[in-house]
């Protein structure tokens, strides 16, 4: 074994629990062969709907060397975001728990940048790439490949200490690392998110129709939202945490302890009245810094008014 790469990846380890990351593990940077027909399969049955930015570099999203020249190292990275109190869904829209606060894309980036600049500190230049859900990287690949979880019968990534509720993350490298073992599947014959799913969106084990989520609907979507939602939203306006919210493994999540994940002030005072009387002002005030900020204030009133329009039709 390279003693050299044994102490690189403990540090790298060790660096990444100092920074509140919850699990760090490392792939060999190299084709991901058995992804490679199920991601074709699923672009072919139009599953990702009119997120075409999916067909895009499809080979780059299985080989990390296209992404970033000379990387040997795929380290990936989960990042706890579940709340210590939950926003009240009585008389009130709902949000998915990972846009209570501020946008982790921008929080997560910033704290892998300083991990880096640590490491780099203590073994030397190397190159790398930081990336967090901003670009063609199948991270729940990566992150099952390295061994933080399994991929569950959602499509989501599970751990049997922590649940779902965290973000991924990756940094590839040219640096030579000791690849970690993937770990097994513990769903089980358990069903209960392909059941508890309001559209019918997991259509089997792993395999989810994303035209159909609540989550695609209101967040990726930009034309108005297709009839067949109707009665099925379950009053969410942005995302949707319902496969996560039964599963099993979720009775383990412990709050985060990341102040810029605290919910919104706003976010907790408002109810379904003041929703549907929110201006492009207010939005832009409230989601300044707020991955809703992406549904943009025309999506979001889009989002508003279906809920209502459906629930006034009831």
């Amino acid at each position: 074994m390279n003693s050299t790469a044994e102490k690189y990846s403990q540090l790298i380890k060790a660096k990444a629990k100092s920074f509140g990351f919850q699990n760090c593990g490392i792939s060999k940077a190299e084709f991901l062969e058995e992804d490679a027909r199920p991601l074709e399969s699923w672009l072919k049955n139009n599953f990702h709907g009119e997120m075409k930015y999916m067909e895009n570099y499809f080979d780059k999203r299985l080989d990390p060397r296209l992404l970033v020249e000379g990387s040997k190292s795929v380290i990936s990275l989960s990042y706890n975001y579940f709340p210590e109190e939950k926003i009240s869904t009585l008389e009130n829209f709902k949000i998915s728990k990972y846009a209570y606060a501020e946008d982790y894309h921008e929080v997560i980036k910033e704290i892998l940048r300083d991990l880096v600049g640590e490491l780099q500190n203590e073994i030397g230049e190397f190159g790398f790439r930081v990336f967090v859900d901003s670009a063609p990287v199948l991270e729940r690949s990566w992150a099952r490949k390295s061994g933080i979880g399994w991929v569950g019968k959602n499509a989501n990534l599970i751990t049997r200490q922590s649940g779902s509720f965290y973000f991924l993350a990756e940094i590839i490298c040219d640096l030579e690392l000791i690849p970690d073992l993937p770990t097994t599947d513990h769903c089980g014959t358990c069903r209960k998110c392909i059941d508890a799913c309001p559209t019918n969106a997991i259509l089997s084990e792993k395999l989810v129709d994303g035209s159909k989520c609540i989550s695609y609907a209101t967040i990726e979507l930009k034309d108005s939202i297709p009839e067949y939602f109707k009665d099925k939203m379950d009053d969410w306006m942005f995302g949707c945490d319902v496969c996560q919210d039964v599963c099993p493994w979720n009775r383990f999540s412990a709050p985060h302890q990341q102040s810029k994940f605290r919910p919104n002030k706003a976010l907790k005072n408002f109810k379904k009245r003041e929703w549907q009387e929110l201006t492009q002002e207010l939005f832009s005030e409230i989601f300044r810094k707020s991955p809703v900020k992406r549904t943009k204030f025309a999506g979001l009133k889009r989002n508003i008014e279906f809920l209502e329009r459906s629930s006034d039709q009831d």
